[in-house]
């Protein structure tokens, strides 16, 4: 009894690693019963990548988890890391404020991780602007982040392991958020499109779908040539890391986040100042709960009901709600969702606000793969290169021929890149639409999300890494989450294409004799 009183009154810290049969005792330990997240607790174990690790990070001593929503997929993607788990015996409450405690640690890590990578993107774009740079801020900053990291892994690898780690809340919330940033272009696509006339609306749309056919089809068959002559033995990549799926409490949360601001937006329209700070809350959480709603979806529906679509249209159907009830209009809502202004910006601002943030967390990825970058370098560089020139000379070769106005022609230029630097490649030209553009670029990556693995099938593309090139190089973020969930053995080379797609773009339209070649074919 002695020594039972001494456990009581001095509780050791245990770990899963010391007590094997402590996993049982924590799912039915009083941390669970007490805390109100057991309510959504539930297995996700199909959702877990079975190798994914962080670079450094000792994942062997893991366990399966249960999911907490986002703090799973900031940590290990649903597994949650025995030496943050202190608790003791069932019966007993003294182990929630230990757990409560690495919650409130989890969180602070990722605001501050990805507050580092936010401010430096501003104040990289702020430095360009005042030196009249017209080089993508963004791609420079990843150009810097890419050089630390590889002259601390050659000087000193454990600094190179400790950045990987700090930064990764940061890059797998830019990961598991990375659709919502490219929506607001749909959301705002009726305006974007208003003065566009029909006839080249349709021509626009055939250089979209063909184009995407034709720039799949040049990558493909590049990587596939490239390894038939240096005959490169594929290799096991490096684990990529998977955001956990969304959970019943996110989306409450956001549901009541909606319900309050519009009921607020409605009684009082200008209570944060201007309409479009007053509405700005309840259409950022429509977009969201669009997201969650459609990433939800069962995959046959998804097939043709993108979780993007749904995301613009909940944003679109909270616009029309509140333009009809509050009498303002639908198009001053819309013109309230993405202002392009600092100083009074929308719901669709701020999501576009981190497109730099994800030039800049391509460094991280191409670090962990660049291993797999170096043994395929022949056929990633080629592939990518080649690619990157065809979609843009194809696209202002074809609006040349069938008629299309310049200005919408220089407009769609970049449709296989990025939203991010598709938006920093067109305002290298004057008089472009860039709305139209990041729309362009969406409505690709729709396609190729849709249709990759059937097109790439019957062009016989069998290949992993020619499939994982072909896709990111023609249809983006997009294309890319679609094939690998599918083919999760590409998605490594989905990764670095994807990166290497656009930073290959930005570099060849930065050069002045390829825009005014480009300017002059497009007429």
């Amino acid at each position: 009894m002695a020594s039972f009183s001494t456990f009581l009154t001095k509780p050791p810290l245990f770990t899963l690693n010391s007590y094997p049969k402590l996993p049982q005792l924590v799912h039915t330990s009083s941390l669970f019963r007490v805390s109100p997240i057991s309510s959504f607790k539930r297995p996700i174990y199909s959702h877990l990548d079975s190798g994914s690790s962080r670079l450094g990070s000792k994942v062997s001593n893991s366990k399966p988890g249960y999911g907490f929503g986002q703090m799973d997929s900031l940590y290990g993607a649903g597994k949650i890391n025995e030496d943050l788990i202190v608790t003791q015996s069932a019966g007993t409450d003294q182990g929630q404020p230990a757990f409560g405690f690495s919650i409130v640690v989890k969180i602070l890590h990722l605001v501050v991780s990805l507050g580092i990578i936010l401010a430096s993107d501003k104040l990289l774009k702020k430095a360009f602007v005042a030196a009249s740079i017209k080089f993508p801020s963004a791609l420079f900053g990843m150009f810097c982040v890419f050089s630390v990291l590889i002259v601390f892994d050659s000087v000193v690898p454990a600094a190179a392991t400790s950045l990987m780690d700090f930064f990764e809340p940061a890059t797998l919330f830019i990961q598991r958020y990375l659709p919502l940033f490219y929506v607001p272009s749909l959301v705002v696509l009726p305006l974007a499109v208003r003065d566009v006339p029909a006839a080249s609306g349709l021509k626009i749309c055939f250089i979209i779908a063909g184009g995407w056919v034709a720039s799949l089809a040049v990558a493909g068959y590049t990587a596939l040539t490239v390894r038939k002559i240096v005959k490169t033995e594929m290799i096991p990549a490096e684990p990529m890391t998977k955001p956990s799926p969304f959970s019943v409490a996110e989306l409450w949360a956001w549901t009541a986040v909606f319900v309050s601001s519009f009921a607020l937006a409605y009684f009082k329209p200008v209570a944060f100042g201007t309409s479009a700070r007053t509405c700005l809350p309840f259409l950022l959480a429509a977009t969201v709960i669009g997201y969650m709603v459609g990433s939800g979806l069962p995959s046959e529906i998804k097939k043709v009901f993108h979780p993007i679509i749904c995301c613009a249209l909940s944003a679109d159907l909270a616009a029309v709600a509140y333009g009809m009830l509050s009498q303002s209009g639908v198009d001053a809502v819309l013109g309230d969702y993405l202002t392009k202004a600092s100083s009074n910006p929308g719901a669709g601002d701020i999501l576009m606000g981190f497109l730099g943030s994800v030039i800049i967390s391509f460094a991280f990825s191409m670090f962990k793969q660049r291993k797999l970058v170096k043994r395929h370098a022949a056929e990633i560089f080629s592939s990518v290169i080649i690619a990157s020139a065809f979609s843009l000379y194809s696209t202002a070769i074809i609006g040349r021929l069938i008629g299309l106005e310049p200005t919408l022609t220089i407009s769609i230029l970049p449709r296989c890149i990025t939203v991010a630097l598709a938006l920093s490649i067109v305002s290298f030209f004057d008089g472009v639409n860039a709305s139209l553009t990041a729309a362009v670029v969406v409505l690709t990556g729709l396609i190729g999300a849709n249709f990759v693995q059937a097109v790439m099938d019957k062009l016989g593309l069998n290949d992993p890494i020619a499939r994982g090139i072909a896709t990111a190089s023609s249809a983006h973020g997009l294309g890319t989450a679609a094939l690998s969930a599918k083919e999760p053995e590409a998605l490594p080379f989905c990764a670095i294409a994807y990166a290497l797609t656009g930073i290959f773009g930005s570099l060849i339209c930065s050069v002045p004799a390829v825009r005014q070649s480009l300017v002059l074919i497009a007429g």
